[in-house]
């Protein structure tokens, strides 16, 4: 090859890089947009899960929100807060102190405790068996216990054991997912301190109740008649509690018959 061609090409290469470079050197200037340095600032106080509980896609798009004035500095579930105090600072607003929240799982329905109706053995998804003849479990209150919550859970804080969610407590960052993916309502968001716990919402006939599941809630009214806090009370047919009174005594849990009142 003459090198008077090569020098050529080169040549011919040289100056298009330099054209591109300019071009690329002007349009950055040109579309630049001035981003706040509070978002990244907001962002590394996150958990970084972009688990979406927030309602914004992600931990980015919360940080963007919370500085265009659009989310909450305490909008971040997972971060706690710890997260609100630190986004509070760096936004110069104050955050009103939350008792800190965990899920728990309603019901004590495992397998061998909650009578079966059928054996189920289609496509594992909570919903999609509890609409089928109202679920493989006789207790159609109870945890259908095919894992819709562990699929959306970012934390790996729930697992099925013997056809019951369990939550590890320690993982749980009351995000708020499982429960909206639970189609039973079984988990629910409850402060953590409230370590008494009914674990049963069927609001059948007592003798229904019992049939359905070993440990339902009859409505006897035991505990409300025991509870000297006036914590406690039977409401449409199961018992619930008061957490502002409720003392954590544990009285309602040792007299109750059907063992559906638990101490955690």
């Amino acid at each position: 090859m003459d090198i008077k061609n090569i020098l050529f090409a080169v040549l011919v290469l040289g100056v298009l890089g330099i054209g591109f470079g300019l071009i690329l050197s002007f349009a950055s200037k040109k579309f630049h947009v001035d981003v706040d340095e509070r978002v990244e600032k907001v962002r590394s106080c996150l958990a970084g899960a972009n688990c979406g509980a927030c309602g914004y896609p992600g931990c980015d798009g919360f940080a963007q929100a919370v500085v265009d004035g659009k989310a909450p500095v305490d909008g971040c579930a997972a971060g706690g807060s710890k997260a609100a105090s630190a986004i509070a600072a760096i936004m110069g607003a104050q955050v009103e102190e939350k008792k800190p929240m965990v899920a728990r799982v309603i019901c004590q329905g495992e397998c061998g405790i909650t009578r079966e109706r059928f054996i189920y053995d289609g496509y594992e998804s909570c919903r999609m068996a509890g609409n089928l003849a109202g679920g493989p479990k006789n207790c159609h209150f109870a945890c259908v216990g095919l894992g819709d919550c562990t699929k959306v859970c970012k934390f790996d804080a729930i697992k099925i054991v013997h056809g019951l969610a369990v939550i590890d407590q320690n993982k749980c960052t009351a995000c708020g997912n499982c429960v909206e993916a639970c189609p039973r309502g079984v988990i629910q968001l409850k402060p953590q301190d409230a370590t008494v716990l009914v674990r049963c919402r069927n609001s059948d006939a007592g003798r229904l109740a019992r049939e359905a599941c070993m440990k339902a809630c009859i409505g006897c009214m035991r505990c409300e008649k025991n509870c000297k806090y006036d914590a406690i009370h039977v409401v449409d047919g199961f018992a619930r509690i008061d957490v502002e009174k409720c003392t954590r005594c544990g009285e309602c849990a040792q007299i109750c018959v059907s063992k559906c009142i638990t101490i955690i």
